[in-house]
């Protein structure tokens, strides 16, 4: 036994949730101490925030007012298109759930009968239709929490955009700790929402299930499904959404019209920063939610048909649940290391002090890690290992856990080292303007396959060691490590969208170049920050994919899975086909979307007299509408070839042949997401290195509507769909195929195969 007792354990899991969300309303009362109000009366703030120098010909009330009026745009229209998916949403979870409860309840006939366990031998489990009732509880509280996250995180982006603009003309420091403030609430939000919710959920399912800990283990899988499954059309939707509209924006707007970026006299500006908080912040919240959702459901699952699970060691089983409890406390020392102990004094600190947060959350959950694992684990127990028992000792998961936590850094990093134009990669590919849009195209490309191989490097080793000390546990915590900073990646992941709004409300509300500059340089490193989050949430799912794979099968009850088998040779390289299925999907979708913006745009400029001029108002809401509808109809087409592939190759062809789909998208899709994710980043960035002008050989190469300029925008609305849409979905789709594989499991076994067994 450890040395943390249950009664302790049962403590300290909901403190520490409850930590987190108190921490995450600090946060959001020390933002909303920014008043975006033009009440002088009430408002102290108007009077002092403005430096003497700073604002030429523009009343501070009517500034304030102009924030106001385009942040309640931004919020309206994020808000409504939410609504409206997840009506959408809505009636898929109320589908889906009845297909769970239909499938997994007739694996023995819907039997209310209990059945002897499968690992716990000897001892009676409860009936299979218990399971299927319980797993699709799991998979709505799962679908709520994510959709929860992903609503929340909005509406916190949508309040601080323009907190964070205003708090930009009192220097660049003061708009830094304003959206990243802001960052920190959606990270705690989410972290410890996910945390509580889990915790609550297997305490409740206890009440019915008593020592059947298989069952439930098995039945809580259902949540992490539930979480996927959300994020999924949220990823997707918003991805189509934000990227037609910035599409649109950018071609006709800044190529086409020489306007600059986010002009108030561009028809879509309004669409493309409603975009960045349904896409970047309500999406990328749902997505890392599975992620911790599935890595936690994954470990707890292997844990319960091993040693510390047949013994009903509840404080060893709650061992993933205690990582993430400690992440928790460690980000929130992190945060205050941001926001409270290093002031930010010019534009050059803002991307170290945001790498600065990776590196601090690391080292100290290295700590943590230390702590939990010593506290919460026996000296040595057994962990199921396919059909045998593998001895492990508890350092051993201690070091499965750190693998994963730097493995994560080093793909932050290096992520950071090719999406950064500090670096020379995205400069080189700036300088590939010079000669047009192609020599930039063909440069991006390149950077984008070669980012690929460090991050899978790292994946690899991490795999290897972990699997090395503790077989599909220790895969399955590793990816908890990488995650156990979720709080701090979100916080720093959302600070670039809510960075990009504030510059982009600046310029709406005719702001000094001054502030626009520092805006766009918090934007800047917000791109970089928002590549360095994708880059965790990929190799997070290519690890909690391989966790989930070895618990599917496991639960199948296949003994090896053998490549050179045709059942399973022939999912392979079905499977490694998917995440090019599903790319084409998502990229036509944003083309066909972007095609009708770029059309109403056009039409805008050449119809509306004055509107060039600035005399004019342009029609925003055909442009919104233009998105919505193109995101709503087009994200199903994609969701459903990821949901319905496993049903599929499970029920027709077997649960070989959907080991082998399973394995195949893993590897492939792995690639395919850091290559799109990192090639749309790069071009961003050298979009913006050209615009900021900052050195020499940025200079060379501008100004704004130069032709390498317009060479570099065009690479930009290539790399959008790539880094926003396609990329960032992939990794969605290996992890949700996966444990929905693992849910409908006993299904499979039991009925799966039918065109195998007819021919």
């Amino acid at each position: 036994m450890g040395l943390l007792g249950e009664a302790v354990t049962q403590l300290v899991i909901p403190v520490a949730a409850i930590i987190g969300l108190g921490f995450a309303l600090i946060q959001w009362l020390l933002v909303s101490k920014v008043k975006v109000s033009t009440d002088s009366a009430n408002n102290d703030y108007t009077d002092s925030l403005m430096e003497d120098d700073q604002e030429e010909n523009v009343q501070n009330d009517d500034v304030v007012a102009k924030c106001a009026e385009i942040q309640n745009a931004i919020s309206v229209g994020a808000t409504s298109f939410l609504f409206t998916e997840y009506k959408y949403l809505g009636i898929f979870m109320a589908a889906f759930g009845v297909i769970i409860f239909l499938f997994l309840g007739s694996v023995k006939g819907f039997s209310t009968k209990s059945e002897p366990c499968t690992y716990s031998q000897g001892n009676m489990c409860k009936p299979a239709l218990a399971n299927a009732f319980f797993s699709t509880v799991a998979f709505v509280l799962g679908a709520l929490t994510s959709t929860l996250s992903g609503f929340l995180g909005m509406k916190i982006a949508t309040y601080a955009n323009a907190r964070t603009t205003l708090e930009a003309r009192k220097g660049v420091g003061k708009a830094f700790i304003a959206a990243f403030r802001s960052g920190a609430v959606m990270g705690f939000l989410l972290a410890a929402n996910g945390l509580l919710v889990l915790y609550m959920s297997i305490n409740l399912f206890k009440l019915y299930y008593g020592d059947d800990w298989e069952g439930l283990y098995e039945s809580i899988t259902g949540y992490g499904l539930g979480g996927s499954s959300m994020a999924l059309f949220g990823r997707v939707g918003g991805g189509i959404y934000t990227k037609a509209a910035d599409v649109g924006a950018d071609l006709v707007g800044k190529v086409e019209q020489n306007i600059p970026e986010d002009d108030p006299r561009n028809p879509a500006v309004i669409a493309d920063n409603v975009g960045d908080n349904v896409g970047d912040i309500a999406g990328m919240g749902s997505d890392l939610f599975g992620s911790y959702a599935e890595s936690s459901c994954a470990a707890l699952f292997v844990a319960s048909i091993s040693s510390i699970g047949i013994s009903h060691n509840f404080t060893a089983m709650s061992y993933p649940l205690l990582i993430s409890s400690m992440g928790i406390l460690v980000c929130l020392v992190t945060t205050l290391f941001a926001t409270d102990m290093f002031e930010i004094k010019n534009v050059k600190e803002i991307e170290p002090s945001l790498k600065r947060q990776l590196l601090i959350s690391t080292i100290l959950m290295t700590v943590g890690i230390a702590m939990v694992t010593l506290l919460a684990l026996p000296s040595e127990f057994t962990l199921f290992n396919f059909g045998t028992n593998k001895a492990v000792k508890n350092w051993h998961l201690f070091f499965c856990v750190a693998i994963g936590l730097w493995a994560g850094l080093v793909i932050g990093y290096t992520t950071e080292f090719y999406t950064s134009n500090a670096y020379t990669p995205v400069q080189d590919v700036a300088d590939a303007c010079r000669t047009g849009a192609a020599t930039n195209v063909i440069f991006g490309l390149a950077l984008g396959y070669k980012s690929v191989i460090i991050p899978i490097f790292a994946i690899a080793l991490a795999i290897y060691i972990s699997f090395s000390l503790a077989a599909m546990y220790g895969i399955a915590v590793a990816a908890l490590g990488m995650l156990s900073t979720i709080a701090t990646g979100l916080a720093i992941d959302a600070y670039g969208p809510i960075s990009d709004n504030a510059g982009g409300i600046a310029e709406m509300a005719g702001m000094s170049h001054k502030i626009r500059e520092r805006t766009d340089a918090l934007d800047a490193a917000g791109n970089t920050t928002a590549a360095i989050g994708k880059g965790f949430a990929i190799g997070s799912a290519a690890l909690v994919s391989l966790a989930l794979f070895g618990a599917y099968v496991s639960r199948a009850g296949i003994k090896t899975v053998d490549v050179l088998s045709p059942k399973v040779f022939i999912g392979l390289i079905v499977g490694a086909m998917l995440p090019y299925w599903f790319s084409a999907m998502t990229m036509k979708s944003v083309g066909s979307a972007a095609l009708k913006m770029v059309e109403e745009v056009r039409r805008q400029f050449n119809t509306i007299p004055g509107l060039m001029e600035g005399t004019a108002t342009p029609d925003y809401a055909t442009c919104v509408k233009i998105s919505t509808d193109a995101s709503l109809r087009e994200m199903i087409p994609p969701g459903a070839l990821v949901m319905l592939t496993p049903l599929v190759a499970g029920t027709f062809f077997g649960v070989e042949t959907l080991a082998g789909v399973l394995a195949g998208s893993l590897v492939s899709g792995v690639q395919v997401a850091i290559s799109a994710s990192n090639t749309g980043g790069a071009w961003d960035n050298a979009k913006k290195y050209i615009e900021a002008g900052a050195t020499d050989h940025a200079r060379s190469l501008g100004p704004k509507g130069s032709d390498s300029h317009k060479a570099a925008v065009i690479g930009d609305t290539i790399g959008d769909p790539l880094k926003d849409t396609s990329g960032p979905s992939l990794n969605i789709l290996i992890k949700l195929m996966a444990v929905e594989s693992l849910v409908f499991a006993p299904f499979f076994a039991a009925h799966g195969g039918l065109l195998f067994k007819i021919f």
